[in-house]
């Protein structure tokens, strides 16, 4: 879920005190890169849905969940405690590890779309251990390696609901800043442990690291689904990526395990030498070079769009062949584009975000199958304001991804 980094005024962050004198430490760390993805670390009316148990007493005495959140629309995120509610039947406790770090979390800790619910603890891509469950959780032991997405409840009883698709539920619920069944405000995986109904938990493999497994939990499943939906997993065939930043490098990745010849566009030449060489891209194109992009028309069956900035759609629809999809998984401001971009050619725009239960788990055993990891910078909590400017300035190359267990401490 990439939501549109246009038009966002910057403001310089100042990291405002906790009320409850919290001390954070740091842990040691080592950085280290590998095949499984290149880490680097740094150092500075709810009530009324249908079908759901009301738990109104959920809340515990004691506020024992440790968390980072914002106060208000300056963004500023510094030390909360807060309570989860209890363990009901069908619940895991989890203990969270690692949460990426998605411009979800700009969205909505900046008030972007005016509804944000303060405090706002972000994070919707979480990766843990489980510590509890409930009296009839089937699918989870205590001891598994899981991950928490986007979503966190939804209906259970409509149409979507039952084909797995839960993510088009009319009462579904985000993981943070969203309104559950008992009337609270979800809080997300900025935080020391959360609660959620088995059927939006996912194992995570053994072999799998837990802090790459993080993004695959909204990076990764929102490139996926839109794949496999429009047949984009056709060997032999050959795929476009507009973008390159953590969903981009994701649709590249999966593009090459699926056998399809890609190009990546950008209008950034830096991004050349890691599209090719780095990530394994086939062919790179400026997409602010005219004449590179008249030679790459009707060149690709497919497009995946992760740019959220404003940009010509006419020119990148160009580039598909007759019967060509392009599939837009960012937020621009608008979409424009000629009909005859569609009629001259019968060529189709969709859009996407995230995915159902069933599909998140298929990509994420696909992934561990596969061996395709994220390519991640792991940091502090403490490095949290810092890295969210840093997203808002585009100044990142894949995904932040928080290392909670190690950083996020209460003295």
């Amino acid at each position: 879920m990439d939501f549109g980094k246009n038009k966002i005024e910057c403001s310089k962050l100042k990291q405002k005190k906790s009320k409850r004198k919290v001390k954070i430490t740091f842990a040691n760390h080592l950085a280290t890169s590998q095949n499984r993805g290149l880490f680097s670390l740094r150092f500075p009316g709810a009530s009324s849905l249908p079908g759901f148990q009301k738990i109104m007493s959920s809340q515990s005495a004691n506020e024992d969940c440790l968390g980072w959140a914002a106060r208000d629309p300056s963004g500023v995120l510094s030390p909360y405690k807060f309570s989860r509610r209890a363990v009901g039947d069908d619940d895991v406790h989890i203990k969270i590890t690692y949460c990426g770090v998605c411009y979800a979390d700009v969205v909505w800790t900046r008030n972007k779309h005016n509804d944000s619910k303060y405090p706002v603890v972000p994070g919707h891509e979480i990766a843990g251990i489980v510590e509890k469950v409930g009296s009839k959780v089937q699918g989870f032991s205590v001891g598994d390696r899981v991950g928490v997405g986007t979503y966190v409840n939804s209906c259970r009883n409509c149409e979507h609901c039952n084909d797995r698709l839960e993510n088009f539920c009319g009462k579904g619920v985000y993981t943070f800043n969203g309104v559950d069944a008992d009337g609270t405000v979800t809080k997300g995986g900025y935080s020391s442990y959360i609660v959620i109904h088995e059927r939006y938990c996912f194992k995570i493999p053994k072999d799998y690291p837990l802090a790459s497994a993080a993004p695959l939990l909204c990076a990764g499943i929102s490139v996926y689904a839109p794949m496999m939906r429009h047949n984009m997993n056709e060997p032999g065939k050959s795929l476009g990526v507009i973008g390159l930043g953590g969903l981009g490098h994701m649709a590249v990745k999966f593009g090459k395990a699926f056998g399809l010849n890609v190009t990546v566009f950008s209008t950034s030449m830096s991004k050349k030498e890691e599209a090719l060489n780095v990530l394994g891209a086939d062919k790179f194109v400026v997409s602010s070079d005219q004449e590179q992009m008249k030679a790459s028309a009707n060149s690709v069956d497919f497009i995946v769009d992760t740019a959220s900035g404003d940009h010509p759609f006419d020119a990148y629809l160009s580039l598909l062949k007759k019967f060509g999809v392009l599939v837009l998984v960012g937020f621009p401001s608008e979409v424009k584009f000629s009909p005859a971009s569609l009629l001259l050619g019968a060529k189709t725009v969709s859009g996407s975000v995230t995915g159902g239960t069933k599909q998140i788990q298929e990509m994420i055993n696909f992934c561990a199958t596969k061996k395709i990891y994220p390519n991640i910078e792991v940091i502090p909590i403490q490095y949290a304001n810092e890295a969210l400017e840093r997203l808002i300035n585009r100044d990142v190359k894949h995904r932040f991804v928080i290392d909670i267990e190690n950083t996020l401490k209460e003295e």
